[in-house]
């Protein structure tokens, strides 16, 4: 069978993601990937509840998400759209090596819709390198 006679996957939900990644609740930061174009590309959903319990902590009375779960949220998007291509049906690993020139622009709070966007940018070997930018309503909130 051709590439162009299979199913493109253009989306995951939940329990797709729960099939490739490892992480689960609390550490699990995506809910949903759309608008995926193999492992190149894709925009991931995390739903930003004040349930979530980083923010008992993080600050009881001005709840902000920390930073370096929002890059782990774009990470967890990337790593989850090179697992979906592989199609083992069982969750696997992948390494988060580096960071580059992160840039937080806007706090992200409860009720916020965050949208991971990622990006192929290089790819040497099985080491991939991704450019990501998380949002809310349009506006950038973090850039990696």
């Amino acid at each position: 069978m051709s590439d162009d006679n299979q199913t493109k996957l253009e989306a995951a939900d939940i329990q797709a993601l729960l099939a490739v990644l490892p992480h689960r609740y609390p550490f699990l930061l995506i809910d949903r990937i759309v608008d995926i174009d193999g492992d190149v590309s894709a925009t991931g959903i995390k739903n930003v509840t004040i349930n979530e319990p980083h923010f008992t902590g993080h600050f009881p009375e001005n709840p902000i998400m920390p930073g370096v779960l929002i890059v782990e949220a774009m990470a967890q998007t990337a790593g989850a759209i090179s697992l979906l291509q592989r199609k083992t049906g069982r969750p696997g690993v992948v390494y988060f090596m580096t960071i580059d020139n992160a840039k937080f622009r806007r706090p992200v709070v409860p009720g916020d819709r965050l949208l991971l966007h990622v990006k192929k940018i290089k790819q040497r070997a099985n080491i991939s390198k991704y450019e990501c930018v998380a949002e809310v309503d349009g506006v950038k909130g973090c850039r990696s």
